[in-house]
Formats: structure tokens, C-alpha cells, sequence
């Protein structure tokens, strides 16, 4: 895991983290918190996964990444995430 950006956004009181993975497979949204959880020693309900991008034939991924300070201050800045419900119509 090697960081590529890391800054911190006190208005919004979280961690911006940019960081790449050298891998054979995607390591998805789960697999790149799991990496910043183990890095950084901060509990999973403060982490948002923002994008995991890679190019095409490249075994390197890019992950970006915020780490709120607290639980609170994620669910006030973060977007709910939308329920679809059985049997709505589309």
C-alpha cells in the first residue's frame, strides 16, 4: 500500500486519503477499507470508500478514501444511501 495523497479537510472533519494497491483481483470497496482500517487503527463506521479506480491490464488500483472523525460527523456530511423498495415501480 503505498500513499499517494493525504490531506485533512477540517471543515468537513474528515481525512482525504488517495492510495494505491498492487494486486492480481479487485480488491473492491470491502478490501480497500479493510487496508485503511488495518493502516490508520480507525474503526470501520468512519470510513467511506469513495472510488477504486484501475487502468485496463494494470495490476494497480487506486483507491480514495475519507476517514471521519467521528460517526456523527460522517452520517451529517455523507448521503443516505437509497432503499429500493419490493416492488417499486421503475
Amino acid at each position: 500500500m503505498e500513499i499517494l495523497q493525504d490531506t485533512k479537510n477540517p471543515l468537513l472533519k474528515r481525512k482525504e486519503i488517495k492510495f494505491s494497491i498492487k494486486t492480481e483481483t479487485n480488491p473492491g470497496i470491502q478490501g480497500c477499507m479493510e487496508k485503511v482500517v488495518e493502516k490508520f487503527k480507525v474503526p470501520e463506521e468512519h470510513v467511506v470508500v469513495r472510488s477504486v479506480k484501475n487502468n485496463f491490464g494494470s495490476q494497480e488500483f487506486v483507491c480514495e478514501v475519507f476517514i471521519y472523525d467521528s460517526k456523527e460527523d460522517k452520517e451529517k456530511i455523507e448521503p443516505k444511501q437509497k432503499v429500493k423498495k419490493k416492488g417499486a415501480k421503475k
